[in-house]
């Protein structure tokens, strides 16, 4: 018998060329390594403790009395896509027609996926802020548009937008805004100033927003502001979130948009062909999750801000410059007061060194020589495990 290989017809790689640049996420990358090591791993952003018992237990409750172990209808099941609205209102003003314009997806991802294939098309231009999350750059390529960066800036100990840069990324060829507050990974949250001022650009220009606001009750300094909220701003913005970072159950893939109907349809038909649909019995829970008491999300909140003041300490006894995060749940430091300047390098050692996996923030980014230099850390971990990674980091 011939032993069976792959057909070759040419010297094409079998990779489509638009994704070739990505290979391998670095998350996978280092995540193995630290496996591999034993090492703790502040890497990868997910919590290693579970969310609320009693969200949980809903999700339980809806498996064994059969809620959504079915395809769950299109938009997500009427039960969520209220919830969502409703949340919507109390935290921010913010109306929302539960039946037209909400979308329920498999994780902010998909969320992310759906949105920018639907909107762009091949030769359009993107902006989004660098460093950026890595799907943002993948799902742009794959839509066959074009990535325009505009840099967020360490200043003052902070990362900081220059809005005269991001007005000169403009051009008669953009068609989005790809916004992330608060931003992963610098923890920077944009003022209601900075936005207003997005806002104003975007709508000059008339430019579609897509914002993904995961970490939006993260926000530990200053508040988070939906640009959606702003003048001219809620018929062109399609507003990104999900239950993972904020009820600690990344594992369930429940994420969501709020949008007007005509941009939700369109996204929609995008998703229908991703996932279709996702996570049944856990959208019932996480419309449990969402009506859950003001005192959940602050509580949630302060947790957070103490962990991330315990690795930001260490962080700086060990050597470290600290740019301490207005949000999110990642800590971006500069390696170099250690001596140190080649980031990915520095973390691909680092397991061997100390037993710590931590992340480079160069892969963040399409200028590499920014972020060098730059290594995020992920605090969403419990603080003994925080104690250990910080007492281990002394040894640098």
């Amino acid at each position: 018998m011939t032993p069976m290989s792959a057909p070759v017809s040419s010297d094409r790689p079998f990779l489509n060329r638009r994704l070739a640049a990505f290979g391998t996420t670095i998350f996978a990358e280092m995540s193995a390594l630290a496996v591999r090591t034993g090492s703790i791993n502040l890497g990868q952003g997910f919590p290693d403790t579970d969310g609320p018992a009693q969200i949980a237990e809903a999700a339980s409750r809806a498996v064994l009395t059969g809620l959504g172990n079915q395809y769950p209808p299109g938009p997500g099941v009427p039960e969520l896509r209220t919830a969502i609205a409703a949340h919507q209102q109390r935290f921010y003003g913010l109306g929302y027609d539960p039946d037209t314009e909400v979308l329920v997806t498999a994780g902010a991802t998909e969320a992310i996926a759906a949105a920018l294939l639907a909107l762009l098309e091949p030769g359009d231009e993107v902006i989004a802020l660098e460093p950026y999350y890595d799907s943002y750059a993948a799902c742009i390529a794959m839509a066959g548009a074009v990535r325009v960066p505009v840099t967020l800036r360490p200043h003052a100990g902070a990362f900081v937008l220059d809005l005269d840069e991001l007005r000169a990324a403009v051009t008669p060829r953009t068609r989005l805004l790809l916004l992330n507050t608060p931003h992963n990974p610098t923890g920077t949250v944009l003022t209601p100033a900075e936005l207003a001022a997005v806002a104003e650009l975007a709508v000059e220009r008339d430019l579609l927003v897509v914002t993904d606001e995961v970490y939006e009750h993260l926000v530990f300094e200053g508040v988070h502001t939906p640009l959606a909220g702003l003048p001219g701003m809620r018929e062109r913005t399609v507003t990104i979130s999900s239950a993972g970072k904020t009820f600690s159950f990344t594992g369930w893939k429940v994420g969501w948009l709020t949008a007007p109907p005509e941009l939700v349809t369109a996204v929609r038909s995008a998703k229908q062909f991703l996932t279709y649909v996702s996570s049944g019995p856990f959208q019932y829970a996480i419309a449990e999750a969402l009506a859950l008491p003001d005192a959940y999300y602050d509580t949630f909140r302060a947790d957070l801000a103490a962990k991330r003041d315990i690795l930001a300490d260490g962080l700086a006894a060990a050597g470290f410059e600290v740019f301490r995060p207005q949000g999110t749940y990642f800590i971006t430091t500069d390696i170099t007061p250690l001596g140190e300047k080649d980031g990915l390098a520095f973390c691909r050692a680092l397991p061997e060194r100390c037993g710590v996996v931590a992340i480079p923030n160069q892969v963040f980014y399409d200028d590499k020589a920014a972020g060098a230099t730059q290594v995020r850390w992920a605090f969403c971990k419990r603080e003994d495990v925080l104690r250990e990674a910080a007492e281990r980091l002394r040894r640098l």
